[in-house]
């Protein structure tokens, strides 16, 4: 049996430039024969809709409302509720965090201030799953792609938010350096839950925890990324942006 799961999708309550509230993906990923779906709102230096200026526990209690009020409204659903959040830096690098809960980010508010690569040292070392998110993608805010494979436990290689060479650069790159890699559909608004639009990580066992998804990554195997075929079929191009390796 297989178990499929969405693991990068933002809701309006903490995300700022999400369009739809938590509760309303459910019952869409349930119709898509989805067993679970990752919250993972755009963090403290990211696209937030949480203040700033607020106390940080204020803060983080915020940050969680969505991913509080979507599990429990999935409750009896059959569809389980996951947390996680999206690192954003400024030069355009963003990693996706698992497997640590809100009760960890009310005690750690140095998360914020932490370079690339202590942030990894951090999380990691706390038994979470750091995960570089579309690390090829290209957007008129950036000035230069900046990829971390020496910080992070694997690579998002298909997003559906990306053009297709993009994610195609990603997945040979891991590909030829024998990395783990993930997908996720990025999605903002359920107008784009449809069956060409949402991308899935499938298991062979179910998940019951954050830690579970975790663990599976870190082993490398029994997962697969699940995306359209032809994502990785189009023509290779290089990219438009400087690239630079840390």
């Amino acid at each position: 049996m297989q178990y499929k799961y969405e693991t990068h999708l933002h809701t309006s309550g903490s995300s700022a430039c999400g369009r739809s509230e938590g509760p309303e993906y459910l019952e869409g990923y349930k119709a898509l024969g989805y067993d679970g779906i990752f919250l993972t709102e755009h963090f403290y230096l990211g696209n937030t809709c949480i203040p700033r200026d607020l106390p940080w526990k204020e803060w983080v209690n915020r940050f969680c409302e969505s991913y509080y009020i979507t599990k429990e409204k999935a409750a009896g659903t059959g569809l389980k509720v996951f947390f996680g959040w999206e690192s954003t830096y400024g030069t355009g690098e963003d990693f996706l965090i698992y497997g640590l809960g809100p009760e960890w980010l009310m005690e750690h508010p140095e998360i914020t201030r932490m370079t690339q690569e202590e942030q990894y040292e951090l999380v990691h070392g706390e038994g979470g799953l750091v995960v570089q998110a579309h690390p090829f993608r290209e957007r008129d805010y950036m000035r230069e792609i900046r990829l971390h494979p020496h910080h992070c436990d694997a690579w998002e290689v298909a997003n559906s938010g990306n053009l297709p060479y993009m994610d195609r650069r990603a997945y040979e790159y891991a590909m030829a350096h024998n990395m783990a890699m993930t997908c996720g559909s990025d999605i903002h608004t359920v107008r784009n839950l449809t069956q060409d639009k949402v991308f899935a990580m499938v298991t062979e066992k179910p998940l019951e925890s954050e830690r579970d998804y975790v663990q599976l990554i870190l082993s490398g195997k029994g997962f697969r990324a699940q995306f359209p075929p032809e994502r990785m079929q189009c023509e290779l191009q290089e990219p438009n942006l400087p690239v630079y390796w840390n």
